[in-house]
């Protein structure tokens, strides 16, 4: 595996969830995820770069492969300067939602990976780190 610098995509219109979709499966492909593994990954970076850029009113992706503890996965962070989460409890509960989507972003998205953290407080942006870890 590669030991290269993490890469920034910018998310700031719908052209750059789509870059966000495409970098996280091309690391997932080279982190040696199995397809499923791979659909899972490219699905909860697509909700995530979605919500950065309607909710947190555009920001960033940082996506890596990463060697922890002798495993190999695929980190991805998406950071905002939006106005951030006031309830956590609420925004993580299935069917809520702060717009018109099915509410789903955030809890769905924890299912699909392995590892999520969530980073955020009312009037100070997001941030949300997934790793998927390669079986």
């Amino acid at each position: 595996m590669s030991t290269r610098a993490p890469q920034v995509l910018e998310i700031t219109g719908n052209a750059n969830v789509v870059q966000a979709r495409q970098l996280a499966r091309a690391l997932a492909q080279e982190c040696r995820l199995s397809l499923v593994e791979q659909t899972k990954l490219v699905t909860a970076a697509s909700e995530l770069a979605r919500n950065t850029l309607i909710y947190g009113g555009g920001g960033t992706m940082t996506a890596a492969l990463v060697d922890e503890r002798g495993r190999r996965g695929v980190r991805l962070a998406f950071a905002d300067q939006g106005p951030g989460i006031p309830d956590t409890d609420l925004a993580m509960t299935d069917g809520w939602t702060s717009g018109s989507g099915m509410g789903l972003g955030l809890s769905g998205s924890k299912r699909l990976v392995d590892d999520f953290v969530l980073d955020t407080a009312a009037g100070s942006g997001t941030t949300v780190t997934i790793t998927k870890w390669a079986r």
